[in-house]
């Protein structure tokens, strides 16, 4: 069963969010992962959020978190705090 990575984001610092992007699209590439959205300013139907979306789909829950625990992401999270604020969850797709 699919497995999805959704993250809401606010950049705090473009040069090091370009980097970390960088980084986090080269690891989720190695663990079999594709971006159904990146970077999208959703429309708020209900609630509030400044806050642009990304949506990762991983092929099951374990490569995913295999993904969020390696060393190829790593690299990436060294850079996070720094260059940007969000919420990332973990959700199971649908048989």
């Amino acid at each position: 069963m699919s497995a999805y990575v959704i993250s809401e984001v606010r950049i705090l610092d473009e040069a090091r969010a370009q980097r970390y992007r960088e980084l986090a699209q080269a690891s989720i590439e190695a663990h079999q992962g594709r971006y159904l959205a990146r970077g999208a300013t959703p429309t708020v139907l209900e609630g509030d959020s400044d806050k642009k979306v990304i949506i990762v789909e991983f092929p099951d829950r374990e490569t995913a978190e295999r993904w969020y625990t390696s060393a190829e992401y790593a690299a990436a999270l060294a850079i996070r705090e720094t260059a940007l604020d969000r919420r990332l969850l973990l959700v199971d797709g649908l048989d």
